[in-house]
């Protein structure tokens, strides 16, 4: 049985990752209320089920793409049971062909590893180098489900509070599309 924790609504004990610590301490000091579990390694979206049940909500489907010459990157923060169409969301992002960003690409650039994508990964991105791009059906539901920035902790939130004061705080400008 796929593990679970109850809910919790301060940080873990410990941190996997600077990210990961990152991510409460800027929570933290920005005042968004969150609720958070902790699990087994989950890795696709067919992992997530007993995660959204617990919190309540559908988790995100986060993917990170680039450009052929690996020069444009995007964050795309779509729900989590669509189907990626690549020409579709080229078209209404207005970017070139994309694909999905390798593994060691997003890791040092993210620093993530796959399945543990996630929109806390512009604390990362001093840069500006990564484009954050959220499908309207995702914009305008009431609360965020996502990865915490490891595979093993996964958060609740308002949207709001992520579009507005995280993304204001991370200094990106989201791109909403229909895609």
């Amino acid at each position: 049985m796929f593990y679970v924790s109850r809910i919790f609504t301060t940080p873990p004990d410990s941190f996997k990752s600077d990210l990961q610590k990152s991510v409460y301490r800027v929570l933290g000091e920005l005042g968004i209320a969150y609720e958070r579990v902790d699990t087994d390694e989950a890795v696709t979206m067919d992992d997530c089920v007993l995660i959204n049940e617990r919190l309540g909500m559908e988790m995100v489907k986060t993917l990170f793409l680039c450009g052929q010459a690996r020069d444009v990157f995007y964050l795309y923060i779509t729900s989590g049971g669509s189907r990626f169409n690549a020409k579709k969301f080229s078209r209404a992002a207005g970017a070139p062909h994309l694909s999905f960003a390798p593994a060691e690409l997003m890791f040092s650039m993210l620093g993530t590893k796959i399945g543990a994508a996630t929109v806390y990964s512009a604390l990362l991105d001093v840069d500006n180098r990564v484009k954050i791009v959220f499908d309207k059906a995702v914009a305008e539901r009431e609360w965020y489900g996502c990865s915490d920035g490891t595979t093993t902790g996964y958060m609740k939130l308002r949207t709001s509070d992520i579009i507005g004061p995280f993304l204001r705080y991370a200094k990106h400008e989201p791109l909403i599309i229909e895609a």
